[in-house]
Parts: structure tokens; sequence; C-alpha cells
């Protein structure tokens, strides 16, 4: 594929803010998402001179026009010649570029013998940063349906995030179109787990439910710092030890089957401290395999625009199919519509997606993801 034509402008993300789409041939589309809570060890997201210059250098860039790309490793030179542009504009144009070599089809073009598709991760109810006003301490409460079939997950999702709604008579909602009731943690915990019981002769598959904590967002002066910790106590602070023994009687008392960033972004020793089936570190690694490698944990999240580089995140997984780490690729908050990591996903054999259930940016994920296992 020779790149002929170019184009980048500023579009608007799921959260009304400013992203980068770039167009290929005309017809080949990228974009990349901003997330809300950010670990501090990602890259940029639009290098120093931000998201105006970034347009403006990637509009027929000569590194760009008349060249020539036709495989995955050619990204190489993209990185190579342009990494100051910040992690969001790297990966738009990668995107952009993988699509025009594939022709739209980026999962058969990376591995035209890829047959598996990944369990998704639904965000049902969140709190945290991803909403204002009172909601739970954790930012996502996750349903985690297993079934063989990607259409049947993406429907149990589905029934279980309506019948939730109308429990809960609609309340605000996250950024990532999740529910953001007034309720504790322990709470939100026990209605899904008892939505997920009652439902339950719905399916011929188990439903679990996962937790992104994201604790980093509201640890401050060596403490978690809870607003809303319980019904009967709301205001709680809790030192590292105590973190600890309370992530992990929740794991156990309500079967949770996957936590996410339980302790702040530093504490590496702290991790392998919870014990589950699947522990993953997001604001821990950042994407980064120098990191990764520092780490006690049995599970990642992998968000392209954290590291600046699809090269780097193939390194990323690869090291995580060699060392029994389980990588789950994610969405971010201000996600757009372009749906590359469903491809991602596939072609690496990603074992998990976090994609959202509502909102138009999550379920187009979720729509290509059913064409996709349709097609194989």
């Amino acid at each position: 594929m020779i790149v002929k034509k170019i184009e980048a402008k500023k579009i608007l993300n799921s959260k009304n803010q400013p992203a980068i789409e770039i167009t290929v041939n005309n017809f080949f589309k990228g974009s990349a998402p901003l997330g809300t809570s950010k670990g501090k060890h990602e890259v940029s997201d639009y290098g120093r001179k931000g998201l105006v210059n970034a347009i403006k250098t990637i509009k027929n860039n000569r590194h760009l026009i008349n060249n020539k790309f036709d495989s995955f490793e050619d990204l190489r030179y993209v990185e190579e010649k342009l990494h100051g542009l910040g992690g969001n504009t790297i990966i738009a144009l990668e995107s952009a570029l993988l699509k025009a070599m594939s022709q739209n089809e980026v999962w058969r073009f990376l591995d035209p013998r890829a047959y598996s598709i990944p369990k998704p991760l639904g965000n049902v109810i969140g709190g945290g940063l991803h909403v204002k006003g009172s909601s739970p301490d954790f930012q996502e409460f996750l349903l985690m349906p297993m079934a063989d079939e990607f259409y049947k997950n993406k429907r149990a999702m589905e029934l279980i995030y309506n019948t939730i709604g109308k429990k809960l008579n609609y309340p605000k909602k996250t950024a990532e179109s999740a529910y953001s009731p007034n309720l504790s943690n322990i709470e939100v915990i026990k209605l899904i787990k008892k939505t997920i019981e009652e439902l339950e002769y719905n399916f011929e598959f188990p439903v679990h439910l996962g937790l992104d904590v994201a604790s980093t967002s509201f640890y401050k002066n060596k403490f978690y710092n809870y607003k809303n910790f319980s019904k009967e106590n709301k205001i709680q602070k809790l030192n590292k030890q105590s973190q600890i023994i309370h992530m992990n009687t929740l794991i156990q008392e309500f079967d949770l089957r996957y936590v996410e960033d339980p302790l702040y972004e530093e504490d590496f020793e702290g991790f392998s401290k919870i014990k589950g089936p699947l522990i993953c570190g997001d604001d821990l690694i950042c994407t980064d395999l120098k990191r990764l490698k520092k780490a006690k944990i049995n599970t990642v999240i992998v968000k392209p625009n954290q590291i600046g580089s699809l090269i780097k995140t193939k390194e990323l997984v690869d090291y995580c199919k060699k060392n029994n780490i389980t990588p789950v690729i994610s969405h971010r908050s201000g996600e757009t519509n372009d749906v590359l990591i469903t491809h991602l996903a596939v072609a690496w054999e990603i074992p998990f997606i976090k994609t959202g259930i509502m909102g138009e940016e999550r379920r187009a994920k979720l729509r290509e993801l059913v064409r996709i296992e349709k097609e194989i």
C-alpha cells in the first residue's frame, strides 16, 4: 500500500473532548481515545506542542507521502520519524495505516488463521473519577460473561444492564455510560450479584463479577480515603495493610474473578499480596514492558495509547503469553468509534476485552466483534 494522501482533523470523543482523526488515501480512518483516570507513567497524548500542531504536522507529511507500507513491522518507521507527536497521534495514524494495508480487515491481515474471540468485561455501574458528585469509590463494577459465543455474552451484559437500570430508576451515568447511583461499594456489589442470580435462568453459562478499583484516584498521604465505604460507615481511611485485607476479603466474600488496580500505581510489592484469579495492573503498568517485568501480577491492561506504539504494545502482549500473564485490551473513558482494539484482540489472541456495554462508541466495538465472530 502506497500512501498517496493523508489528512488529519479534530473530532470530539464520547466526552466531547477534542481528539485526532487521521485519514489515509481518502477512506481509511483512525482515531484514538483519551483516558480520565490516567497513570502518571503514560506517554503524552499529543506531544509537547499539542493537538493543533500534531494535526498540522501529520497532513501530507513528507515521511509518509509516497511511502510504501505493507506489513505490521513497517510501523517502526512511523514511530521512529514521528514519535514526538504523542501517543494518541501515533496510535490514530497506525490504526489508519493498518486499515489501509488490510482494506479494513486488520485482524485477518495480522493473522489470517486467527480463530478466537475475546470474552468481554462490561462496565455496568461506575464511580470514582468517571463521575461527578456522590457515587461509589470504585471506578468500575464489571460483568464477565463466559459463553463460548461472543454474541451471547453481549446479550447477557445488555440484559443485566437494563435490569439494573430499572431497579435503580435509571440514575445518572458515568463517562462510559455505566449507571452511577449514590450507593456504597458493597451495596453495588450486592445489587449486581443479586441481579445476576435472578437472571441466571436466561444463561447456560456463568456471569462473573469484577472490579476496577482505580485506587490511585483516592490514595493520598499514604491512606486510601474512601468517601462511600459502606452503608453504615461512609467515610473511612485505610492504610496499606488494611487495604490489602479489604481487597482480599471482597474477593473471597463475593467471588470476584477480576480486580484491577486494587493498590496505588507505585505499589509493586503490595500487588503480590492480593490473591485472586485475575489481579490486574493498569496504572501500575501503563502498557510499559519495563514496568510489567518489575510487577508480580497475573493480569495486565493493554491500552495502546498509554505507550504510544503498536510495536511496543505487541511486544508486551508477546511477553504476557510467554510468562503466563493474562492481557486485557481496553477502551478508554473518552472513546471514539475506532474499532482497532477489537481487531488486535482477535489477531493477537488476547482473551479479554474491556469495551463498556452502552454508548455508541462502546457498542461499535461490540458489534464489530459479533461481525468478526461470524466471519471466523
